[in-house]
């Protein structure tokens, strides 16, 4: 049986692994990955036999943030973040959600003060598991399937 790469190999940079497949656009979006120059190569839908299908993001030449991956747990929260140099994995890293969440997350009650004022989103994590969030604001509690990103 001969082992093929699904998405070609990474010499310096960050892949992002199993990501569900239905979140990977999300993910680019969050990153801000549309914005950078780096060579970036997605793939979606890939077999797996954890997930039985995933996503895979590949960042070339691109070392992330704590703050940054942090973001990636809203929606994905069991990826798998892989740093490679010289085409090795050196570190592995599990994401996880901060206790707060600022400027990511838009408040899905029309009448918060953040939706009417110009003013930063705040939002505390009190499922981490499930990932339900709290508007600091107004209390409002957000569900994982309710969250619209700003």
């Amino acid at each position: 049986m001969t082992k093929e790469l699904q998405v070609a190999a990474l010499e310096n940079g960050t892949a992002i692994d199993h990501i569900p497949t239905e979140e990977v656009f999300k993910v680019v979006t969050l990153l801000g990955l549309q914005r950078l120059n780096n060579r970036i190569t997605i793939g979606n839908n890939l077999k797996s036999k954890k997930m039985g299908a995933k996503g895979i993001i590949k960042v070339s030449d691109k070392f992330f943030a704590e703050d940054e991956i942090n973001r990636i747990a809203l929606v994905a929260p069991k990826v798998n973040l892989n740093i490679i140099k010289n085409f090795e994995v050196v570190e592995k890293k599990n994401v996880a959600l901060p206790d707060e969440i600022i400027e990511i997350v838009k408040c899905n009650n029309p009448k918060c003060i953040t939706n009417n004022e110009p003013m930063k989103t705040r939002f505390h994590v009190i499922d981490k598991e499930k990932v339900e969030l709290q508007c600091h604001y107004c209390e409002l509690k957000i569900r994982k399937e309710e969250i619209v990103l700003k």
